[in-house]
């Protein structure tokens, strides 16, 4: 069976991303049916009317609540139809972009995504797997002023993703050559 892929851009540059560069490699190595999502594009901001609709039941929304939903229910379905998610972004200034934020905001759900116990939270996306190429200029991943590598590793598992790789293109304006180098090396190690 030919597994589905969720690729995610999130780099503000269309021309001469590493990131969307190297999560293409990703979404090749792999293969599959590929959904595209380019956050460049534009990814609202939640408001008052679609926080109000969440927490709404469904059957008891008004208009303007379904339509508030329509992106973020558009957005979780792309997930739910995936095996795979590729997230490819930019670090910047020590995080994600907000484009990716928002396209988080937009799909962490109680009641879709995930649910609240006695507990904690727990993801309702398991058994899915996400591979995340991180490109940065001068932030190494898994440092103690990256902010993005840990805090999107988090938030796949909070909706129940927890296999996730990060591929990382680190202090491309240290040592360019060295950074896509590894970069490519894990591309090729991973399992498709």
């Amino acid at each position: 069976m030919t597994q589905k892929i969720l690729h995610i851009d999130a780099s503000a540059r269309l021309n001469g991303s590493v990131s969307r560069q190297l999560s293409a490699g990703v979404v090749e190595r792999l293969g599959g049916d590929v959904t595209r999502r380019d956050l460049a594009e534009g990814i609202p901001q939640i408001t008052e009317t679609w926080i109000n609709a969440t927490f709404t039941p469904a059957d008891q929304r008004t208009d303007d609540q379904r339509d508030a939903l329509s992106f973020s229910d558009e957005l979780v379905g792309e997930i739910m139809h995936a095996d795979v998610l590729v997230i490819g972004t930019p670090v910047y200034n020590f995080a994600p972009p907000a484009a990716l934020k928002a396209w988080i905001d937009q799909i962490a759900r109680a009641g879709v995504t995930f649910r609240y116990t006695d507990k904690g939270p727990v993801g309702l996306l398991e058994g899915k797997r996400a591979v995340i190429v991180l490109a940065t200029g001068g932030t190494a991943i898994g440092s103690e002023i990256d902010f993005a590598s840990g805090y999107l590793r988090h938030m796949m598992g909070f909706i129940g993703i927890t296999d996730v790789e990060i591929i990382a293109a680190d202090r491309l304006m240290a040592d360019a050559e060295t950074a896509l180098s590894s970069a490519k090396k894990q591309i090729r190690d991973l399992a498709a």
